[in-house]
This record gives structure tokens, sequence and C-alpha cells, in this order.
């Protein structure tokens, strides 16, 4: 396929890259800031713009990956006068609505998965959740997702908003969760990469057990010697110690529920 990407940060560069390793043409990429096209357009072989006047009037599909605030005013601005072509945004927490009223073929694209730009995601086992508003649009979805991933599943946008907020949770929050340990350890001259192992293995059981069965730690029997002692630690930031006793409790009731 011949394709469009509006937006140039992580999700569009590792989307891109994939999509041209399996064969597809990227022709053009925009981006707020022509530095971010060009950086992007360069590694895909495409076009770089920083105005939407300027892309392309047809693509086989135009993948919108850009901030969510900035979908409802771009949006309509990109589909003016390019109604009648496949637009698919990749937002895990907006609807298919935004589409509404502005392109016959609106979809959505999703792979959860977290991205950088420095580290290029394989795409294989990463799940992809699709929609459509016509089968047009749902039929283009599912070839993208399907030419780079096995795991592909359609869903609706009022169950797609629950399937980020769970990934907020397991992703962002456990990744502020690493922050904090290594703002910890930083202060007592400790390197994070200790953590690593503990935290690899803890990934690894929940592959094979339920979240609730791997769950371990002073919290789970609410044990509030160890509890109260550490909660003292964190006497220097009394956010963080909230944090901490939030949490524990958090566990202590989730495991007795």
């Amino acid at each position: 396929m011949d394709i469009v990407f509006v937006g140039a940060g992580r999700l569009a560069t590792n989307l891109a890259s994939a999509l041209k390793q399996k064969g597809h043409r990227i022709v053009a990429v925009w981006s707020r800031t022509i530095g971010s096209a060009q950086t992007l357009a360069t590694m895909v072989e495409a076009e770089a713009t920083n105005e939407l006047e300027c892309m392309p009037r047809q693509a086989d599909a135009f993948v919108v990956a850009i901030k969510d605030a900035a979908l409802a005013e771009v949006i309509p601005q990109l589909c003016k006068g390019r109604e009648d072509q496949v637009f698919l945004h990749t937002a895990g927490s907006m609807p298919l609505s935004l589409f509404a009223g502005q392109t016959y073929h609106g979809g959505v694209l999703y792979p959860m998965q977290t991205f950088s730009k420095e580290r290029l995601v394989d795409f294989s086992c990463v799940p992809f959740f699709i929609e459509g508003a016509d089968e047009k649009a749902l039929s283009v979805a599912r070839q993208l997702a399907e030419c780079v991933s096995s795991e592909v599943r359609e869903l609706s946008s009022a169950d797609r908003k629950h399937l980020h907020l769970a990934a907020v949770f397991a992703c962002n929050f456990a990744n502020h969760c690493y922050a904090l340990s290594a703002k910890v350890l930083e202060h007592h001259g400790i390197p994070f990469e200790v953590m690593l192992p503990l935290i690899d293995e803890t990934a690894r059981k929940v592959h094979t057990m339920h979240p609730l069965e791997a769950q371990t730690g002073p919290a789970i029997r609410y044990d509030q010697n160890v509890i109260e002692a550490q909660k003292a630690l964190l006497f220097d930031d009394a956010s963080v110690q909230e944090i901490y006793d939030m949490m524990s409790k958090s566990i202590h009731r989730l495991a007795n529920d």
C-alpha cells in the first residue's frame, strides 16, 4: 500500500519503519516541526512536510499518529478534500467517532505497546486492536495490522478505553515505580541495574500465573512492622510515602477481596 503518516513521534517512527520493512511504501510524513518530519521521512524514504495542505490528496491509508489532544484539531483539516480516503488513528483512548462527519472511511489501528525512537519494537507479538466505521476502513486496518503482527483483534471504542486504562496501570504506573526505585537507590550509591533480575522474573511469572498469585512482599500479609519501618525511610518525601501507603493498602485489599 501507499501510506501517508501524519505524525513523526515514537509510535509513528516504529510503525512506519515496520510497515516499510513489510513492503509498503511510505509516501509522505507530516509533523508540526519539519525537522521531525524529515528525520522519519529519511528513515522510510518518504517526502517530508509540516504543512497539511501539502500532503498527498490520495493514498491507500492515512495513518494519524499524533498526540491525543491534537486529533480533534488536525483531523478536520486533514480530511477536508480527502473525504473518500481511508484514515486510521492510532490512539488507544480516543474514539472512532473523531472521524464522524469528516470522512466516509475512518478507522482505528492501535498497537498496544510502549515505544521509543531509540529502540525499534518487534511488532510480531504486539497486539493490535482495530475498528472501522465501514468495511473498507476495517479491511485496511486489518491488512496493515496483520502484515506486522500475529495478534489482531477487533475492539469497540468503549472497550478500548478500558484496555488503555489497564495498559496505564501495567506499563506507565509500573515504570513510575521503577523510577521511584531508582531514586531510592541513587541516594545510597546503588545502581538500578541490581533490580533488573527481579523485574525480569516478576514479568516472567505473570506469563504463567495470575498477577494476584504472583504477588509477594510485606503488603500482601500487611506486615505493619516492615511497612511502617519502610515508610519512615521515606521521611524526606511525603508524596512518595503516600504512594507507598496507598499501594500497600491496595495490594492487601485486592488479595483479600
